[in-house]
């Protein structure tokens, strides 16, 4: 189904944006948020949209389940493994700074209170790998994994042990609303020359073609990372895709694994509850 969206749809979208902005809480945008996309693509079971535009074009989707047969991922997935069960040099490994790798998806985005900051799985991951947990794990083991490569890797064998388990981040509140709102205002800020937000493909735009390809809605966007694109030719993680959007807007770079991505990653992840995390995931 190439949808395009009706003035009136795109009217909604802009009156959530400006609702959000003005004087809603997190439950309220959360509600509002998924009510557009609901209404915007009433065709679409709401656990659909954790597959991206494929979950909008029957088509597309069909094509796209063909290629998940055989994975291009596939090699990233055991790669991750040797990674996360190699030990470090202190002879400690992922699992043993980690936990339960079962668990770990649904853990992440936090708010951690104490460093009054955002932790990404990814930043987790690092900090277990340059600095330990804390407790007894203190690896001080080089530099950290950045947006491709071994960090990909390492995302797409847990995201495959975590497929199925919910996204359920808590309501935003104190000191981690306001981070909320950072990601908000990220969302849906103009930058760079072309004068672009996140929400105007995404939100406002979203199920229309820009160029050859089906716009995605923000609403499970999360879901499916880290992700093999065919453009790319490689799987790489959530933080590199904002990176590339932030790119084709002619906007400034930020920092990996910065404030601004890291806010921006809460914010769209507490939008997406109640989707299923379906990673690692592939993508045209």
């Amino acid at each position: 189904m190439k949808k395009v969206l009706t003035a009136a749809a795109v009217a909604l979208a802009l009156a959530v944006s400006a609702f959000s902005t003005a004087h809603a809480g997190p439950a309220e945008d959360l509600t509002a948020f998924q009510g557009h996309f609901k209404e915007a693509f009433k065709d679409v079971p709401f656990a659909d949209f954790k597959d991206g535009a494929y979950a909008l074009d029957a088509n597309l989707k069909e094509q796209w389940q063909t290629m998940e047969e055989f994975p291009p991922y596939e090699p990233d997935i055991d790669a991750g493994k040797t990674i996360w069960e190699t030990a470090f040099k202190n002879g400690k490994t992922y699992a043993d700074c980690m936990g339960d790798i079962k668990t770990l998806r649904s853990k992440y985005p936090m708010y951690d209170a104490e460093k009054d900051t955002i932790v990404t799985l990814e930043g987790a991951l690092n900090a277990c790998k340059t600095d330990g947990d804390g407790e007894g794990f203190a690896n001080k083991d080089g530099k950290p994994l950045l947006n491709k490569g071994k960090i990909a890797q390492l995302m797409a064998y847990i995201a495959m042990e975590n497929r199925g388990s919910k996204i359920e981040v808590a309501t935003p509140e104190g000191k981690a609303a306001e981070w909320y709102e950072k990601g908000k205002n990220f969302y849906y800020a103009k930058r760079g020359q072309l004068n672009m937000s996140c929400a105007d493909c995404h939100t406002n735009n979203a199920g229309k073609m820009i160029r050859a390809d089906l716009l995605s809605p923000a609403l499970g966007h999360v879901t499916h990372w880290p992700t093999y694109r065919s453009a790319w030719g490689e799987t790489r993680t959530l933080h590199d895709r904002f990176a590339g959007c932030n790119t084709m807007v002619r906007a400034a770079s930020f920092k990996d694994q910065g404030d601004e991505y890291k806010a921006l990653e809460y914010f769209l992840t507490y939008m997406s509850n109640g989707q299923e995390w379906n990673g690692p995931g592939s993508r045209k």
